[in-house]
């Protein structure tokens, strides 16, 4: 089984999935919405381009899926979330692209079914029974991945350049793009890149 992979991304396919090169060899990883950017900013605070995905290796009768995520948190809620009935892994990997994992036990744990069933695909008693059956599963998820070391700080323009830029490489639009780094305003100079991926989803979301 794969449980992690570290190379680079050398395709984005428009159904969510990325082709990493890893050692010459690519591998096709499903990914939820902003993982890979998230992974990028990961990536880039540690000094390089070369992203990790913490994988899932989903086997089936007729196909092995390797399912990717930006931090293990994220891998672990995504382990629990198919442990749920009617709750496959398309679904699960909807409910990681609106919500975090650490975002995920909040909602959870505040029994916000609202909020689950404004995800495609989670309807009213899926969303009561994620509640039922998971509030005790994600205790354990911190409620934010921990953030890494600040690399040094970058001009204003560089950074917005790389929020930009790993937006549209997601498949938004640049005048989209362009939109929330300018909502995001002051905190584009100092923020996390990972931190501005995740908040520049989230409006863009709306």
């Amino acid at each position: 089984m794969i449980g992690r992979l570290t190379g680079r991304v050398v395709e984005e396919g428009d159904d969510g999935t990325v082709v990493l090169d890893v050692g010459g060899v690519g591998y096709e990883v499903a990914v939820p919405l902003g993982a890979v950017g998230r992974a990028r900013g990961l990536a880039a605070a540690a000094g390089t381009d070369a992203i990790t995905l913490f994988v899932h290796t989903h086997v089936r009768e007729d196909a092995l899926l390797l399912y990717g995520f930006a931090t293990r948190e994220d891998r672990a809620a995504f382990r629990v979330l198919i442990g749920v009935s009617s709750v496959g892994p398309k679904i699960a990997v909807g409910i990681l692209s609106a919500l975090a994992a650490g975002d995920l036990a909040a909602v959870i744990a505040r029994r916000e079914t609202a909020r689950l069933t404004a995800i495609p695909g989670v309807g009213k008693k899926t969303a009561e029974r994620l509640v039922l059956e998971l509030k005790d599963k994600l205790v354990g998820l911190p409620s934010a991945a921990p953030s890494p070391a600040a690399p040094p700080p970058a001009a204003a323009g560089s950074q917005q350049d790389l929020l930009h830029s790993a937006l549209t490489r997601m498949g938004y639009r640049p005048a989209e793009a362009e939109r929330a780094v300018a909502a995001l305003g002051a905190r584009v100079d100092s923020a996390p890149l990972g931190d501005l991926v995740r908040d520049a989803l989230a409006l863009l979301s709306k």
